[in-house]
This record gives C-alpha cells, structure tokens and sequence, in this order.
C-alpha cells in the first residue's frame, strides 16, 4: 500500500508491506531554509483497532548522540524524539500485517540537550500494511494473487543479540520463542499452506532440493494420512540425498508411495515448490528460495511466494509431471522453453509469466540476458539479492554511468573479476556481523550455525519497484549459467503488481541496509580506516544534511526516487 501525505511546509510518503513501512519525506519546494539547524527527524507511531487508539509511541533506534543519555547498555533503544533519525528516509521493521497505522514525522531542531520539537511543520501518514491471506483466512481475498513470506534472516543482529542474548539455534523447537521471532511466519505459512490439503479431494505435487527438515515432512506424512494424494519429486543425487532420504524415512513417506527420487546427475534439482490441487485441479503454488531446512526455513534470508493463480499452477503442475519423469536437461530444455517462452521484451502489465529450466543450450545465455535487458531498463531504481556470483551480463548493466540506484546484496564479497562499483549510485552489501567492540554503542552479534552460505539466500531482482508498473522477478534460481542451463530452477516474473513489489522492496531494504552497515565496518576496518565510534549520531546539521542534497550523492537521489512525485 502506497499512501502520499503533504501540509504547508512538508510532504511525505509511506510504502507499507506486511511486515515493514518505508518512510520517505522532503521539505516542500521553498522551505529549504528549514534545513538550517536541522538535527534530523523524530516519527511517532500510533496504532489503530477500528477508530480506537490502541497505542502510541515516538519510534526508537540505536542510533543516539554520543554525550547524551550517557550510561546506557549497548544495543538500547532511544527515543527518536530525543535522538532523531538524521536522514529522510527510514523504515519501520517492527509493524506486524493487517494493521492500520499513523507516522507522524515532525523536524528536530535545537542543541543537542535542549532539543525542540517544530511541531507546526509534521506531517502525518495513515498507513494499513498488507493481509497474509493465508494466516487470516477469514479475510476477503478475491483480489489476492499473491501472498508473499520473508523470514527474518538475520540472527547476527541487534534484536536477536538483545532478545536472546545470542543463544544458538540450531535444533531449536520451530514453536520456540527464538524460531517463531526468526520465521516470521514463514515456516507457519509453509505448514498452513500443506495443510489446505484436508482429505481426499487434495492433492500435493512438490519439486524439493533439499527436503531435510522433519516437521515439514511430517506435515506431509499427515496429509497422505488424511487421504491427500501427494506426491514428491526430491533430489536423490547431491550431497543432500542422504539427508533427504533418513527424513522421509522417518516420515514414513517412501512406505506411503509418496516420493519420487530424481537422480539426473547433471546439474542440481534446485526447485522448492508444491502445486496445491482441489478435485483434479490445480489451484495454487507455493515456490521462492526457501529450502525445506532448518537453515533455509530460519536461517539465511528466504522468501515463500504463494500464487493463488489457476494458469499459473497449471503451468507448474506441467512442469512437476516432466520432472517426475526424471528427464535430463538435454531433455527438458526445449519442453520447458515450449512452455515457458520468453517475451520479446517487457511482459504486458498486470502479468505472471513462469521460466522454468533447464532451458538454455550449453553455449547460450539468452535467459540472463532477458533478465539483464529488464535490469537495463530501469529508471530510477533496481533491487538485486545475489546468494553467489554476480554473472558478467549484469556487471555490464551494473557499470554503466546513470543515475539509476541499483542497490546490491550478495552474500559474500565481491570475488575475482566481479566488478560492479565503478558508478557511484551502485550501492553494494555483503553479508555480516557486527563482532566484539566493532561499534561501541552496538552490542557483539553472532554467526549463524545453520547453514553454510550464512546470510543471503533470496533470488529476486526488482526493477522500478516504486513506479505505477513495477518488475518483480522472483523463484529458486541464483542468476547464473548453470541455474538456466542444466539445473531445475523456477522463477515468477511478475509485473504490474504493486502490492508485491512493496512486499519485496520493504524486504529488501530491510535486508540491505542491515547488511550495509555491517559491510563498510568491514570494509574500513580492512584498511584501518574504521572508527568504533562511528556510530553516534552528528551533532551539528553540516555534518548529515548536504549529502542529501548533493545531486552527486545517492542520498539525493534516494530522497527523490523514494519519495516520488
């Protein structure tokens, strides 16, 4: 939901998800005196049940001034009242779904200790973020076509260091305080998702590369038990055989006739999706990055797509059956191009096209390049989530002198030969942590004992996300060669909707910006740059406030493209 808001002085924007709000805001043409002194920006959320107030408080962040407040315990919440948000751009990462909200944003002026309040110049925003149809099905959801799940991803944070005093996870109950906190639903909306299928008149077709994770297959076990005709196709080759194998055994799956393994050895069987049908018919899918792990479920950062689309499922259940037949990408690639052709160029508005791999011969890259020709049309703003490496197709886009944003998050650094930052407004994260004493006002983050590639996992790209026509490219494959060539993989483009791409673009940039801190920490830190104190807010306004104006700086530009017309 997108909601704009303005006053004499002041105008805003609110990009509301489910689980995030994205805050924009500027000065209005002709108050640009209001910058002078300017100490940043306090917000205050109220919370509404109906019409009745269900609360109301300033809005808190880590970020304080260095000499006020002294004493406090790292990691502590302050008050943005007290301590304002010295730029025009920020997010609320603690709204729930379903819920309607009130930001007041109001300029902070005054020394540090005597702070004022210019109360006559905010501007406030009603906001409601977006139904989990899923988790709510009481809700109306004839509109609905997607409902979309990001897990937290982020144990090495200050919530979860907070919280649970950085406890170890692993093998944790998934109804635990710190797992239900890491899922954020997701895991929930798995097992309600396998749980539409009641009984007889069900069924369940699933394409899993990692399948290890025993509640799922347990969930799975319970429908065949109730009736559900299911069917898996799991991969029964990699290094995750094995594992796959002792957890349906454990389920009892294989004595229920309910697996299929598929031992293709070339490439990697790399899909995560279940097909959902009612009397013969397929009715929904549910697909993303999430592998059926308790590292993919709540560790590196994943995202659920459920498309309640009849065509669409339609499409995967086709898919699904080519599959089980245990082809090989030699096989598959002219099927799947036959069902799952490219357009020309941009898809046509409101549209779902699947592309299902294998589906490139061994000498073309005419898929990523598809997707690079899209990344290169932007025109404000690209969001990419890289899990490996970064194919030259789109450093070539990445290079180009624009002033397009391009925001990217990998999970690792930058390797040999990926060069993507020659233009200023490429803005690259990798993932990290925070470690002792790495900022003295931010508490020791831990690593994540759940998996091996430890922070990004998504593989999606968001081409103007903001804009009245939004690109969302979304599924199981990394944007690689080998992902279009010989792996099973599938992805969703999806255009048009922009319920979904606020979805996406307040989860990216939840992900991003808490993985950019970390990155530049490192970064200094590795040529001795890196000041532990960096962490206090500034103290005087022209030492935050031109950088947002400089049309040299991204911060310009994202005060603009975020803000919109």
């Amino acid at each position: 939901m997108r909601v704009m808001a303005t006053n004499g002085m002041m105008r805003a924007r609110a990009i509301a998800g489910t689980y995030v709000v994205v805050l924009a805001w500027d000065f209005q043409p002709g108050q640009e005196d209001k910058c002078d002194g300017l100490m940043g920006f306090a917000v205050e959320r109220t919370e509404f049940k109906g019409e009745e107030i269900v609360e109301r408080y300033w809005m808190r962040s880590i970020k304080r001034f260095r000499d006020k407040d002294r004493g406090l315990a790292p990691g502590t919440p302050v008050s943005t009242a007290d301590h304002p948000i010295q730029s025009f751009q920020w997010a609320d990462y603690t709204a729930h779904a379903d819920r309607r909200y009130r930001y007041r944003i109001v300029p902070v002026y005054g020394p540090v200790k005597n702070l004022a309040l210019d109360e006559d110049s905010a501007v406030l925003l009603d906001v409601s973020t977006e139904v989990e149809f899923l988790l709510k099905p009481d809700a109306p959801n004839d509109a609905a076509r997607h409902d979309v799940y990001f897990n937290r991803g982020v144990i090495g944070s200050q919530a979860f260091a907070r919280r649970f005093e950085n406890a170890d996870p692993k093998n944790a109950s998934p109804k635990s305080e710190e797992m239900v906190w890491l899922s954020r639903g997701l895991y929930e909306a798995l097992i309600a998702f396998i749980g539409l299928a009641q009984d007889e008149r069900f069924a369940l077709r699933a394409a899993l590369y990692e399948f290890h994770y025993q509640p799922v297959a347990n969930a799975f076990a319970k429908a065949v038990e109730a009736g559900v005709d299911v069917k898996i196709v799991y991969d029964g080759e990699s290094s995750y055989k094995d594992g796959n194998e002792a957890t349906i055994a454990r389920a009892g799956l294989d004595q229920m006739g309910a697996v299929k393994a598929r031992t293709v050895s070339e490439g990697i069987r790399h899909n995560k999706f279940i097909v959902l049908l009612q009397d013969g018919q397929p009715v929904a899918v549910w697909t993303g990055s999430t592998n059926i792990s308790e590292g993919g479920i709540f560790g590196h950062s994943n995202v659920g797509h459920i498309v309640w689309d009849t065509t669409v499922a339609e499409a995967y259940l086709d898919y699904w059956k080519r599959l089980a037949e245990n082809l090989t990408p030699t096989k598959l690639r002219p099927l799947n191009r036959a069902a799952s052709p490219l357009p020309a160029g941009l898809p046509p508005s409101d549209s779902i096209t699947p592309v299902f791999s294998a589906r490139d011969e061994k000498d073309s890259s005419a898929t990523l390049q598809w997707y690079a020709d899209r990344m290169a049309e932007a025109e404000e703003i690209v969001c990419f989530t890289v899990a490996f490496n970064i194919d030259k197709v789109f450093q070539k886009v990445l290079n180009r002198h624009n002033d397009v944003l391009r925001y990217v998050v990998k999970d690792d650094d930058l390797g040999d030969g990926e060069i993507i930052t020659r233009d200023r407004d490429v803005l690259f994260a990798a993932g990290g942590y925070l470690g002792s004493g790495a900022l003295v006002n931010f508490l020791k983050e831990r690593d994540n004992t759940l998996n091996t590639n430890d922070y990004i996992h998504d593989k999606f790209m968001l081409v103007d996300p903001l804009s009245d026509n939004p690109l969302v490219i979304t599924g199981s494959a990394n944007f690689s060669q080998p992902s279009q060539r010989i792996n099973d993989e599938n992805m969703l483009v999806i255009r048009g909707d922009t319920r979904v791409a606020d979805i996406y673009f307040g989860e990216f940039m939840r992900i991003f910006d808490h993985h950019y801190a970390r990155y530049l920490v490192k970064k200094l830190t590795e040529i001795g740059r890196h000041d532990p104190e960096a962490g206090y807010l500034r103290e005087k306004s022209s030492d935050w406030v031109p950088a947002h104006f400089n049309p040299q700086s991204y911060k310009s530009k994202r005060r603009r493209y975020f803000l919109g017309n």
